[in-house]
């Protein structure tokens, strides 16, 4: 089996008897070991105490009075959110329980970073042993923003983290900068000449996505949806890409990220869109739901619509919570 998003974590986790990942002291500890935790310089003694004891023993107990000896106002917010996230993960009989919780309750107090993550390793485990590079690329959407821009007449989606490194390293160069390169332009393009190659590269978030003119991507993403619904919710759905909503009596859609919803409930409206606003959709899926008890009843059998859109400065930011919050079901599926 061909192995990918290492950084993910998936190798420090193991499967409880229901298929979802266990949370093991290893992934605990990977967590604290991260940048974002690690005490910095300037650090007091406290949080160099707090954060050493947690390496050691990650679940151990933390007192509020060890957060209120820690002299940076900034320091014991963080680890007040990163304590209760670490509450949160440890409580629950898996990740993906643990997802379900926090998104169906809000997701009050947990950074998106961390939300990110969780998906990230959620998704690696929903997607094991798929051995299609277009739709692990395309998942990549659901933990991590991506830069839409147009080369060469099609529509790119390119990491924003990597984009934004190479435009630091144009803004180096007076001569890269003048000649004024879009940055997307400048990585490899998906396509079936170089897809093999993501298999040694699915960390490094250096392939693009042509959404525009390539239908596998379309393709891939939809397979992607289906397998987030399908792990977190048990419910089989075939979603299809398309062109167009043609359907007069459409009756549900579920937007994929925040402008998609909001678009969406303005047509839902009756609203008139205007064609900038218009031109900010990227992608539309549909699925047909089951006729099944979980599916609200007037909605079994009827199609559900997947829209995605980005932001008027041209970033995408997919929140997979929306599926497991905005399908129609009868009742939460655990």
């Amino acid at each position: 089996m061909r192995e990918f998003w290492v950084s993910s974590g998936h190798h420090l986790t193991s499967l409880t008897p229901g298929g979802g990942l266990a949370v093991t002291d290893e992934l605990l500890t990977a967590y604290l070991a991260r940048p974002e935790l690690l005490p910095p310089e300037e650090a007091c003694e406290a949080e160099r105490a707090l954060h050493a004891s947690l390496m050691r023993d990650p679940r151990r107990p933390v007192t509020e009075a060890e957060i209120a000896a820690l002299d940076d106002a900034d320091a014991r917010e963080n680890w007040t959110f990163m304590l209760s996230f670490r509450d949160r993960l440890t409580a629950a009989a898996s990740l993906e329980a643990a997802y379900l919780e926090i998104v169906r309750s809000g997701a009050a107090g947990v950074p998106p970073l961390f939300l990110n993550q969780l998906v990230h390793l959620i998704l690696r485990n929903a997607l094991d042993g798929c051995d299609d590079p277009y739709t692990l690329r395309a998942a990549e959407l659901f933990f991590r923003p991506q830069r839409a821009s147009i080369h060469e007449g099609t529509l790119l989606l390119a990491d924003q983290e990597v984009i934004e490194e190479h435009e630091l390293g144009r803004s180096a160069s007076p001569l890269v900068a003048m000649l004024g390169k879009d940055p997307a332009g400048e990585l490899d393009v998906m396509d079936d000449a170089n897809a093999w190659t993501y298999w040694s590269r699915s960390d490094a978030h250096t392939m693009a996505l042509a959404l525009g003119s390539n239908p596998k991507v379309r393709a891939g993403l939809a397979r992607a949806i289906g397998a987030f619904v399908r792990h977190m919710l048990g419910l089989d759905l075939a979603v299809e890409p398309l062109a167009a909503i043609e359907d007069p009596d459409w009756r549900w859609f579920v937007g994929l990220d925040a402008e998609a919803t909001a678009l969406g409930n303005a047509l839902w409206r009756g609203e008139t869109i205007a064609p900038e606003d218009q031109a900010r959709v990227l992608a539309l899926f549909k699925a047909v739901l089951p006729d099944d008890a979980r599916v609200q009843a007037p909605m079994r059998g009827r199609a559900v619509y997947f829209l995605l859109a980005m932001s008027a400065d041209r970033i995408v930011r997919v929140k997979p919570q929306n599926l497991v919050t905005g399908l129609p079901l009868a009742a939460p599926a655990a």
